[in-house]
């Protein structure tokens, strides 16, 4: 072998390690230095590695400081080379069910930074109002049921940036304060869905629980919309049984790869 192919092949290793080591970090980013450390070579040799990587797209810095993350490019080519069916596709039938099962209006919402959007909803037989509205609503994560359960689930260094920045839109849409807004949270994470209504609507309720993919993360949420005196008594609990089993049985088919869960208005395309 020549010495320019021995180089490439080890240039190609160190691209692989570098790959790697951003894939097993915790919170997806790196600095140099660690990163350095991790794929064993010297910083200039990582920067090297680093460059060339994100001139494909495949790594990218994170705005304002001086680490690295995995860039869109290689979730594009990952998502490309795994599951075709995107989550929009993979839960409609869980959603038909749903809605078939108990007569309601069901929706499927997942994170868009600092807002939920709705990426699917099959209509109930009862007239309904929503946050949402129909298919590509977006509200700020927080209002409503399925955008609490997104919020009260995320790790709670997002949950906090996501809460300082939204508490001002929330507090304009109704909310009465800060503290309530909170209580509701926990009580979401301790019980695992959400029931609560804020009466912005009148008359009308729902329910919603989080979607966690393979790493306990949650990625999306399924709710229903429907009239609140149809959620009183046994119903409730009944209902919250339907929608934790859909939710799990998604949670184990995420193609974790999906561009949906990192750009959802890339998912909002007609179901034949």
């Amino acid at each position: 072998m020549s010495e320019n192919s021995t180089e490439e092949v080890s240039s190609l290793r160190r691209a692989i390690r570098v790959l790697k080591a951003l894939a097993e970090q915790k919170d997806g980013a790196m600095r140099l230095t660690d990163l350095a450390r991790a794929v064993g070579c010297n910083q200039p040799t990582a920067h090297r590695a680093l460059r060339e990587l994100a001139a494909e797209g495949f790594v990218e810095q994170v705005a304002g400081g001086k680490r690295y993350q995995l860039g869109l490019g290689f979730f594009a080519a990952a998502a490309n080379a795994n599951c075709k069916q995107g989550l929009r596709d993979l839960a409609r039938p869980a959603l038909l069910r749903v809605s078939s099962t108990l007569s309601d209006t069901v929706f499927l919402l997942v994170r868009s930074v600092y807002d939920a959007i709705c990426i699917d909803r099959i209509e109930g037989p009862f007239p309904i109002r929503s946050f949402t509205g129909d298919v590509g609503g977006k509200v700020p994560l927080g209002l409503g049921q399925g955008s609490l359960a997104l919020l009260a689930h995320l790790p709670e260094e997002e949950r906090e940036a996501v809460i300082r920045y939204n508490m001002p839109r929330l507090l304009d849409r109704g909310y009465v304060d800060e503290a309530a807004f909170r209580a509701v949270l926990g009580k979401v994470r301790e019980e695992g869905f959400v029931t609560f209504n804020s009466g912005l609507i009148p008359d009308m309720g729902g329910v919603a629980v989080p979607i966690f993919d393979a790493r306990g993360y949650a990625v999306a949420a399924i709710s229903i919309g429907t009239l609140a005196e149809r959620l009183q008594g046994e119903r409730l609990p009944i209902v919250v049984e339907i929608l934790k089993k859909e939710a799990a049985d998604l949670g184990r088919r995420i193609n974790p790869f999906d561009p949906t869960l990192r750009s959802p208005a890339r998912s909002l395309h007609p179901i034949s």
